[in-house]
């Protein structure tokens, strides 16, 4: 395991909240639509499980999208995410809401975003985190950019790392081998 960088071990050892877009973070970014109108999303195994260890480790988690699709409210359910905005247009407003229901300062916010949709979220929280294939310019903005693409544990890095900095991680995943 390599060396996390000071600054960043600092940002992410400050996070009590983690905010997540769905389209391109949890999911791969691609919208399937079935001739009903029905959409389908595909979500990665090791993000949900990432999600469920970071909760258990004390850090509580939102999602804030620009969407409302049933299979994400359903995907939000199945983890016991704490917040969930959806159909958002103004990320900023829905930021400022959350953080005033969750009781957190904007140094504790994590937030994985895509798109400069997200670049009201990403400016302003303590580690604006961006996967690999976002935007050009939200990736500018990104204090960590993940290896691993959205949809494809990319949630889950991001899920370690922050655990990692706060010293949960080893014990939880030590829990796995006893």
């Amino acid at each position: 395991m390599q060396t996390l960088d000071p600054e960043l071990q600092q940002r992410a050892a400050h996070i009590k909240l983690l905010i997540l877009d769905v389209d391109g973070v949890l999911t791969d970014g691609r919208i399937f639509i079935r001739d009903d109108g029905e959409e389908i999303k595909s979500f990665h195994t090791l993000d949900g499980h990432g999600l469920k260890m970071l909760q258990a480790s004390g850090v509580q988690t939102a999602v804030i999208t620009g969407r409302d699709a049933p299979s994400v409210g359903i995907r939000v359910k199945q983890l016991g995410i704490n917040y969930y905005f959806k159909g958002i247009s103004d990320k900023h407003a829905a930021y400022e809401e959350l953080r005033a229901k969750a009781g957190v300062e904007e140094g504790e916010c994590a937030f994985v975003g895509d798109d400069v949709v997200d670049l009201p979220v990403m400016v302003r929280c303590g580690l604006p985190v961006a996967v690999p294939d976002a935007h050009w310019f939200a990736l500018q903005h990104a204090a960590y950019i993940t290896k691993h693409a959205g949809g494809a544990g990319a949630v889950r890095e991001v899920c370690d790392l922050i655990m990692r900095a706060k010293g949960t991680l080893g014990a939880a995943l030590n829990e796995y081998i006893k």
